[in-house]
């Protein structure tokens, strides 16, 4: 069964909008674990519209399942990943100024930066994760750096899943099949949702794991969050 991790970054941005404490993200999490989410996600940013490094800390003695913090590894973020050691850190090149992550890494251009900085976080005890589209050659670039896994960027499938393509899914199985047979492991994670993720678990082959937030939270609204997070178990398994 693939695991599902639950981004709670639309949470943070709920109770920053009032100020104060609610909803409580703390509570949120530990909610989300006792409903049956696998996993925690968060992805802090420079300016902390949403999720507050704070938060990060404060997070590391509540959530109990895995714990994913994503990012782009600038100073404040390494420094805070080694901190926390959390389960997982997923690295991400957002620009500073990004509304939400719109590319995976050029593994060949920033292959010697990634190496470094896996290999710190590696020697920490920290599984490593990077972003990346569902290009061979990008994988291929991965596994020369290092990480233990990476995660596809999967807005395209979405977008064309949507319009009713199928075919969107092609570039993803192949990356899929391409990523284990040089031994990495496989997540996924952007624009997926109740409605496309059971098709893409069942074309994109050994998928350990998958982040979802901005669509949970959003279906949250209407059918309630521990149905949510059951229907997404569900479609998983």
């Amino acid at each position: 069964m693939t695991k599902l991790s639950v981004n709670i970054n639309k949470l943070a941005t709920l109770r920053n909008s009032r100020g104060g404490n609610v909803p409580n993200l703390l509570k949120s999490a530990k909610d989300i674990e006792s409903f049956g989410g696998q996993g925690i996600t968060i992805h802090p940013r420079p300016d902390e519209r949403h999720i507050r490094y704070q938060d990060a800390y404060d997070l590391k003695d509540v959530v109990t399942t895995e714990f994913n913090i994503e990012g782009n590894p600038i100073p404040k973020f390494v420094d805070m990943v080694l901190a926390i050691k959390p389960t997982q850190v997923t690295l991400v090149p957002d620009a500073e100024d990004a509304i939400t992550s719109n590319a995976g890494w050029d593994t060949m251009k920033h292959k010697d930066f990634l190496t470094d900085v896996i290999t710190v976080f590696k020697e920490n005890g920290i599984r490593t994760s990077i972003f990346v589209d569902p290009i061979e050659e990008m994988i291929e670039g991965a596994a020369k750096i290092g990480t233990d896994r990476i995660e596809l960027y999967t807005e395209s499938f979405a977008k064309s899943f949507s319009e009713g393509n199928n075919k969107g899914i092609i570039p993803f199985t192949n990356a899929a099949k391409t990523a284990h047979d040089l031994g990495i492991g496989i997540n996924a994670g952007h624009d997926l949702s109740l409605d496309n993720i059971k098709f893409f678990k069942d074309n994109v082959p050994h998928l350990l794991e998958v982040s979802i937030g901005h669509a949970l939270i959003c279906e949250s609204l209407y059918l309630g969050l521990e149905n949510v997070i059951n229907m997404y178990l569900h479609r998983l398994q």
